[in-house]
């Protein structure tokens, strides 16, 4: 049985726990449907960096404690007062923002499993993973426009890359939500499943992945995210240098012995 491992995050509001090479991260506000405080925010930014230094993970899975994924901004503390002054609130926002950014680019694939609702900057963290499984009676909303404003944590960015421009203007326009179903048939969710297989495939399609070969995986996130932005051209020769730097690997050497020999190999990340 794998060894379980406690992260510290420095935070009760957000836990880490590694098992199986899959680091489970949880946002820890069920009270709140998981919406987002500083002390889950400053967690996150130093969190998913240090995971992507972490040698024992080889997948990261985000998830919501309770009924909910991320309910987005705590509109509870926006209501107390006015903000801050705007330049102080723009850097604050630009730290804020490392989060999603450094999703994007870890160099380990993250999976999103969404027990019930995503709002706002909740779902924008859902968008910036690699994958995500959706429980049915999960929903998804960019809520923005209901609150008088126009969008973060790269909302616009992932969306519009996930489910085309059209339909990216008409949810962060209308802000309705948008049920599990037809996030499936959108684009938003790669599977969707019964509430109560939600914890059980996430962690089945986590477990799968973490025991993949690290570093192929990394280039694999590499090239894909290269192919959001830049031309053929570039993610052709992209491609072929890591291609051939896959194969003077350790990894590779055991994936060509294991089929041979026809069993699963065990990849070490060399």
């Amino acid at each position: 049985m794998a060894e379980k491992r406690e992260i510290d995050t420095g935070t009760e509001q957000l836990l880490c726990q590694v098992e199986a090479r899959v680091a489970v991260v949880t946002l820890n506000r069920p009270e709140a449907r998981n919406a987002l405080t500083l002390d889950i925010k400053e967690g996150l930014r130093r969190l998913i960096p240090a995971l992507g230094d972490d040698t024992g993970v080889g997948c990261v899975l985000l998830t919501g404690a309770g009924g909910a994924f991320c309910a987005g901004g705590d509109t509870k503390v926006m209501a107390e007062g006015p903000p801050p002054e705007r330049e102080p609130r723009i850097r604050m926002l630009r730290r804020e923002h490392e989060i999603p950014a450094a999703i994007h680019r870890l160099a380990k694939p993250v999976l999103a499993a969404l027990p019930g609702p995503a709002a706002g900057a909740g779902f924008a963290l859902a968008l910036c993973c690699d994958l995500r499984i959706l429980a049915e009676s999960a929903f998804v909303t960019t809520a923005y426009a209901r609150l008088g404003l126009s969008g973060d944590y790269g909302a616009s960015w992932f969306l519009t890359r996930l489910v085309g421009t059209a339909r990216a203007r008409e949810l962060f326009f209308t802000a309705r939500r948008v049920d599990a179903r037809e996030c499936e048939q959108l684009g938003i969710a790669n599977r969707v499943v019964p509430d109560a297989e939600l914890h059980d495939v996430a962690q089945q399609l986590a477990r799968e992945i973490a025991a993949g070969p690290p570093i192929a995986l990394r280039y694999m996130k590499e090239n894909l995210n290269r192919a959001l932005v830049e031309g053929l051209e570039s993610c052709l020769e992209s491609e072929a240098e890591r291609m051939v730097a896959g194969a003077f690997t350790e990894d590779y050497v055991e994936a060509v012995k294991a089929f041979t020999q026809k069993r699963a190999p065990r990849f070490e990340g060399h």
